[in-house]
């Protein structure tokens, strides 16, 4: 081969390489704002046959990033899935609760302590006039306010509860679609590479998809030295491999208190996060997952016991003093709450007083009922039956213990008296459940009673002579009296005792204190997942800036490059053309010679 031959070969060899690296710089151009995109590099080296140079050639084109930045900003992935999901829930959770009041009044909000107040001042105004209907409907309807808010209020936490079951399925379907792009291209970087293809684009789409996994879930991964990335969960289960190993998660219907996730247990309320039939949920302690998991399982639960026990302990005290009071016109039956059978054990004593009244609140006939003799229900209903006159007491299809006066017209009344039921103490209509004003075992179902609230039956103002004795005929009721109203006010305002729940430690006060400690417990928890959202925010863009300063597209510097690569193809093209002409020349020349 000639001098001109092997110059032209170079020059060739100069200008392909020219073209390549200009392909590249244009590429990166184009993609500096893609997601996970990295600065390609078209690698040269020289071409040497016989210790002569012979030209250039194009190596391969690659991409430097950071293995150990990289796994940082993996981690920092992690962190800020949690932290966003902790802090989107926990913003919702506030806003059940509805707002504090502003200024002085305790009733222009809409929270929990604020509905309370409402009705205490409700109650306060028809103390004044106990006998208004328009004001007795207006404590109807602040009560029913509570109960409402504390249903709406529990119903919304188990939505949200639900709503996280149903984000953790579509969780895991995002997290297996990860896992098999992973595994496509673990398979076609090998393949490139064995065909001495460039392979760093398809790294670069596998370093995403890691990244998107690892918001999802924490995982532990590495590079083998065939080129696979092995994914793994934080306790070694082995996610990607020679294979994608997907994950299993079925989303519960129906989500209520009672729904929880117990570990290896075939009655959980919940499912398992399951790959290759193991149960990993434990294993997941960062990302989104681990986040949804912990507000199902625990944060949300405990919002929900701390409302449990306001309504809990709400209900036992209006009851408590409702029982002291009764309806006019006097109901005809008594219908209890508790559930008991005839064999049911009664522990009891004193004495409780059931008398029978016309529907203008005069005597027929009543009786002082010695409850020490009483060791069952059983027992109890036949001394009743025994014992009062005018009246019949027994046990419903639904366990529930009736006194109804038996004359047509007349009422039952009961005043509890000196009547001490059960291991804590009740009063007699209050132990049953008699003259319940609320009914309902929790937040959920929390309720006014259906007669009162639709106005069929008067809130349980007057209360029954307790004088040593009556006489038939006598008026022993005492309508308009304060005295029920005022007890309640009492029992609202007054100290009642709280038991540590979801959290909040066992405390003394009012309900509105403790309505208002819920809600100050859920502002600050939000507070709390808001601040820990920005800071995992500012760490992870530190994480993915940094490494986009070191392995990211520089549109000044590429420009730069296009600019010079430029000038390099010019004078490729320069020198092919001279040797062109020199060709030229010397082909005139050895035509005329």
């Amino acid at each position: 081969m000639s001098s001109l031959d092997i110059a032209r070969s170079i020059a060739f060899s100069g200008l392909s390489a020219t073209q390549v690296q200009i392909s590249v710089a244009s590429a990166n151009i184009s993609n500096a704002d893609t997601k996970g995109y990295t600065e390609k590099t078209a690698n040269q080296s020289s071409s040497v046959t016989a210790g002569v140079g012979t030209g250039v050639t194009i190596t391969g084109i690659s991409s430097s990033v950071d293995k150990l930045l990289l796994k940082s900003l993996v981690g920092a992935d992690s962190d800020l899935g949690a932290a966003n999901t902790n802090n989107s829930y926990l913003t919702q959770l506030e806003q059940l609760y509805g707002s504090a009041s502003g200024g002085d009044s305790s009733t222009t909000g809409t929270s929990l302590a604020n509905t309370i107040a409402a009705f205490q001042s409700a109650l306060s105004s028809l103390a004044s006039t106990p006998s208004s209907a328009s004001l007795q409907a207006n404590a109807v309807s602040a009560l029913s306010a509570v109960t409402t808010q504390l249903q709406q209020t529990s119903s919304g936490i188990q939505k949200l509860r639900g709503n996280a079951d149903q984000d953790i399925a579509s969780s895991v379907t995002d997290i297996n679609s990860d896992l098999q792009q992973i595994s496509d291209l673990n398979k076609q970087i090998k393949q490139e590479a064995a065909a001495g293809q460039p392979t760093a684009d398809l790294e670069d789409q596998r370093n995403s998809a890691l990244q998107d996994l690892a918001s999802q879930m924490n995982v532990s991964y590495f590079t083998t030295s065939s080129g696979d990335l092995q994914v793994y969960t934080g306790s070694g289960q082995a996610l990607v491999d020679s294979t994608a190993h997907p994950l299993s998660y079925t989303a519960t219907s129906n989500v209520t208190a009672a729904t929880t996730y117990v570990a290896g247990s075939s009655s959980s309320g919940f499912s398992a996060i399951t790959v290759n039939g193991v149960d990993i949920t434990s294993q997941i302690t960062s990302g989104n997952i681990s986040a949804l998991v912990t507000l199902r399982d625990q944060t949300l639960p405990a919002a929900q016991a701390q409302l449990d026990e306001l309504a809990q302990q709400f209900t036992a005290s209006v009851n408590a003093v409702s029982n002291q009071g009764t309806s006019l016109p006097l109901p005809a039956s008594l219908t209890g709450t508790a559930t008991v059978s005839s064999t049911t054990p009664l522990s009891a004593t004193g004495t409780v007083r059931i008398a029978v009244t016309d529907q203008s609140g005069n005597l027929v006939s009543y009786k002082d009922l010695n409850l020490s003799s009483d060791t069952t229900v059983g027992s109890l209903v036949s001394d009743i039956n025994s014992n009062v006159p005018g009246v019949t007491a027994s046990i419903d299809a639904n366990g529930h213990l009736t006194i109804s006066a038996t004359g047509s017209g007349n009422g039952v009344a009961i005043n509890e008296m000196t009547s001490s039921v059960g291991s804590s103490g009740q009063g007699f209509s209050d132990y049953f459940g008699l003259n319940d004003l609320i009914t309902g075992t929790n937040a959920s179902n929390i309720a006014v009673r259906s007669d009162i609230l639709s106005g069929a039956s008067a809130l349980p103002t007057a209360t029954l002579d307790s004088s040593a004795t009556l006489t038939a005929g006598n008026a022993v009721l005492s309508p308009g009296s304060a005295t029920v109203l005022n007890a309640l006010s009492s029992a609202l305002t007054g100290s009642t005792n709280f038991a540590m729940a979801g959290g909040l430690g066992a405390t003394t006060g009012s309900f509105t204190d403790y309505a208002a400690a819920i809600v100050a417990n859920v502002a600050s928890k939000s507070s709390q997942a808001s601040a820990t959202y920005t800071a995992k925010q500012t760490a992870q863009s530190t994480y993915a800036n940094t490494l986009s300063s070191q392995s990211g597209v520089n549109i000044d510097q590429e420009s730069a490059n296009l600019s010079a690569l430029q000038n390099k193809y010019a004078a490729a093209s320069q020198i092919i053309t001279a040797i062109n002409a020199m060709f030229s020349a010397l082909m005139t020349a050895m035509t005329a010679s």
